[in-house]
């Protein structure tokens, strides 16, 4: 019988993996076809009302004590993030935006020391550096990505993971308390609160009549995939391993990435990507899952330590 810690695994690798193909499908869709902003309305308010439905079924009292707590995850998990990521994503290439995101789990090991006093071991703080120095450099090696690197934009990124690692450490406290749709559908509430004023401007703006039936396919994806199904894997996820062990995940969305560079390469004769995956980015690969088992293997041993 798979435990609830290997579920959690799972769970966070599902995520990565449908965050790392979503770098492509979203900047295809950005800015010709959607506004960033735009695309933030629909992804937070479609989301939002699907994780309603769900919360429907399960109602829970919360404690007057932690809507605060619950308002400032919806700015920072939801808000912040998806406007910033969006945003940024529009103005800068996918590869900036995978480089810069490979700090959230440094971010989300140095907040979980001063806010809920996890231990900086040495193993966790190598696995760090192990994971981060497989993706960066992977990235560095596949430089024919689409579009091209701006500040504003690398900037806008950098916001986005600050916010995340802050949320991924926030939240886990209120994941012990609540059911993780009451703690999701709460947050969204807030988060859309926080960016109806941005976003809508841009959503009006959007022509829908000009879409073609790639362009819903993937919409549909971007709302459905990275929004809703990877923000309710994440909060299972988050129940059983500490934040620090859900953000070292991230290194896998650049190794996702290789994988979709590797089948456009093998199906598309004409594709821009053709002979890009070379030996030495697939070693970078064994660090990134090199860093992530470091992470996981010391949560475990300290585990067996206080039993």
């Amino acid at each position: 019988m798979i435990s609830n810690t290997a579920k959690a695994h799972i769970a966070l690798l599902s995520v990565n993996v449908i965050y790392g193909a979503n770098y492509l499908i979203a900047k295809g869709l950005m800015p010709n076809k959607i506004g960033p902003s735009a695309l933030v309305f629909i992804r937070i308010a479609v989301a939002g009302f699907l994780f309603f439905i769900l919360k429907s079924f399960q109602r829970e009292r919360v404690d007057r004590r932690d809507i605060g707590k619950l308002a400032l995850c919806g700015l920072l998990g939801v808000a912040t993030n998806q406007f910033f990521s969006m945003n940024g994503l529009s103005l800068t290439s996918p590869v900036d935006a995978a480089i810069i995101v490979t700090a959230i789990p440094i971010f989300t090991v140095i907040i979980s020391y001063f806010l809920l006093k996890e231990a900086l071991t040495a193993p966790r703080i190598l696995g760090v550096l192990l994971g981060a120095s497989g993706a960066i450099l992977l990235i560095y090696l596949g430089n024919s990505a689409l579009g091209s690197g701006s500040l504003i934009g690398n900037i806008f990124v950098g916001i986005n993971a600050l916010a995340f690692a802050f949320y991924l450490v926030l939240v886990k406290p209120l994941m012990l308390k609540y059911k993780p749709i009451t703690v999701i559908g709460w947050t969204f509430s807030f988060g859309f609160l926080y960016m109806f004023p941005f976003c809508i401007q841009d959503l009006l703006a959007t022509d829908f009549n000009s879409f073609e039936i790639s362009n819903w396919i993937s919409l549909s994806y971007v709302v459905i995939g990275p929004t809703f199904l990877a923000y309710l894997l994440n909060m299972f996820a988050l129940q059983f391993v500490k934040p620090a062990v859900s953000g070292s995940y991230i290194y896998v969305q650049p190794a996702m990435a290789m994988l979709l560079v590797a089948a456009m390469s093998y199906y598309l004769v004409d594709s821009q990507y053709k002979g890009d995956i070379t030996l030495e980015k697939l070693l970078c690969c064994g660090l990134i899952v090199i860093g992530v088992y470091l992470i996981s293997k010391n949560k475990k041993l300290q585990h067996q330590k206080s039993k």
